[in-house]
């Protein structure tokens, strides 16, 4: 039912507390002293505490030992317990985090609806934490276009080391993805990844939940600075942050420590920062809504995440994995990609990048027409590709107007330019999809005034002139 530390000096009180745990079905462990409490909690942490707020020993009293259980394990409940009992401790306890004051002679049936209370809180914070970790958590990284596998490779980079990382990119390119990919590589793997999007925060509330606050009457509650101790906490789209709360982080920044809203005592965290935004700071810098310093202080590391337009090689493979986790997470029909669909889905615009695959990918299965593979013409498109005869193509108004001859120029030099780009500028298998032999393909291209350069390591084709 979960492990319960038992910390007092008077060995009667422990051995009767751990007797009445045990007869409920809970495990204990016993400290008599504050280095053996220490050692106990350093061999494994436990779900509760039970703590006596006077230890004879004298090199902690239990106030001191609440504290610093607290700043390295902030999610264990810890009910203080004491013979001494009055309301400022009582106050100072709770202050301090304490889950509950119990006062001796304490009564039996109230000390176990307190730790009932208690283990259940416990519980709920583990849930909540792997929820927290789980939603929207993927690793996950899926590619081997030559933007993509230089983005992999700078990211392996960065989990080596603790500096902060910058991801700059489109929204929906996977800049989150990105960060959790960091985390999940590096040291703090085991630590927490707490996301702030920083666009959803109302500007008033933003240091409420990035702080914590302190009140009398409610106690203390931790913000995401707290939770995000030990481990990474990442800032969604970093230049929604309000200016007052800028300068705060950039104070944490410096020195690791805050004040919680309404709070007098410094808070000690140890975090690693990743940002992100699909702005150009150095714009809002001299626009005035963004700080220099902050901007120097999370721009250790810029990474440039590349847009789905960048990496159309990997639109398959991405479109794939979209189907088997829909048909795992939701219990949506395993379907595959018919090759009209493949080559669909690359040459589509994707404004917004892998989100928009993923969103495109939901709603074929969901309104997809039985079980079979995925056709082209159950996929959704702005282009006038079809008409009501499936044989029949219909021609814009400005290709029907033209000439033979200028016609079929234009549609051949847009569609080359349209395989070039879904093969991410490589000629090679280009010309071996459109039934061309290499030399062929690239004296058609010089006659149509197409060239190629090259662009984020993948070679893009556009119009000469």
């Amino acid at each position: 039912m979960g492990d319960i530390l038992i910390t007092d000096d008077e060995r009667d009180i422990r051995e009767l507390i751990a007797e009445i745990l045990h007869d409920e079905g809970y495990s204990t462990r016993l400290a008599g002293t504050t280095d053996q409490c220490m050692a106990e909690i350093a061999k494994e942490p436990p779900s509760l505490m039970i703590l006596d707020i006077w230890l004879k020993d004298g090199n902690m009293d239990g106030i001191n030992i609440l504290t610093n259980v607290k700043r390295d394990h902030p999610d264990i409940p810890i009910v203080i317990i004491s013979g001494h009992g009055n309301i400022e401790i009582a106050v100072a306890a709770i202050k301090q985090g304490a889950y509950d004051f119990i006062e001796k002679p304490f009564n039996i049936d109230q000390l176990m609806v307190v730790i009932r209370r208690a283990m259940e809180t416990s519980r709920l914070r583990r849930e909540n934490l792997e929820l927290k970790r789980g939603e929207q958590g993927t690793t996950e990284l899926l590619g081997d276009s030559a933007s993509f596998r230089a983005l992999k490779s700078q990211l392996d980079k960065v989990t080596k080391s603790k500096g902060r990382v910058m991801l700059t990119g489109p929204a929906g390119a996977g800049k989150e993805v990105a960060a959790r990919y960091i985390h999940a590589k590096s040291a703090r793997a085991q630590g927490p990844f707490v996301s702030v999007n920083s666009a959803s925060i109302e500007p008033e509330r933003m240091e409420e939940v990035l702080f914590g606050r302190e009140s009398a009457e409610r106690g203390i509650e931790r913000g995401m600075l707290e939770e995000a101790s030990g481990g990474v906490l990442y800032f969604d789209e970093v230049a929604d942050m309000p200016p007052g709360t800028q300068s705060k982080i950039l104070r944490v920044l410096v020195d690791q420590r805050f004040q919680r809203v309404g709070g007098n005592e410094k808070v000690q965290v140890d975090i690693r920062v990743i940002s992100s935004t699909n702005r150009d700071l150095q714009a809002e810098i001299q626009a005035g809504r963004f700080r220099q310093e902050l901007f120097l202080r999370l721009n250790v590391v810029p990474i440039s995440v590349p847009s789905l337009e960048e990496r159309r090689e990997d639109i398959p493979l991405l479109a794939e994995h979209f189907l088997r986790m829909f048909n795992r997470t939701q219990g949506l029909p395993l379907r595959m990609l018919a090759d009209d669909a493949r080559a669909l889905l690359q040459t589509m615009v994707w404004p917004g990048n892998v989100r928009q695959l993923r969103n495109v990918i939901e709603r074929v299965l969901i309104l997809g027409e039985g079980s079979g593979e995925i056709s082209a013409r159950e996929l959704p498109s702005t282009e006038e590709r079809m008409g009501a005869e499936e044989d029949r193509v219909v021609l814009s108004g400005g290709l029907a107007t033209l000439p033979l001859r200028e016609a079929r120029e234009l549609f051949e030099r847009e569609y080359l330019l349209t395989q070039i780009n879904r093969f991410g500028g490589n000629i090679s298998r280009t010309a071996a999809f459109v039934g061309m032999e290499r030399s062929a393909l690239h004296r058609k291209l010089k006659s149509l005034g197409v060239v190629t350069s090259n662009k984020a390591g993948a070679r893009v084709a556009h119009i000469e002139g």
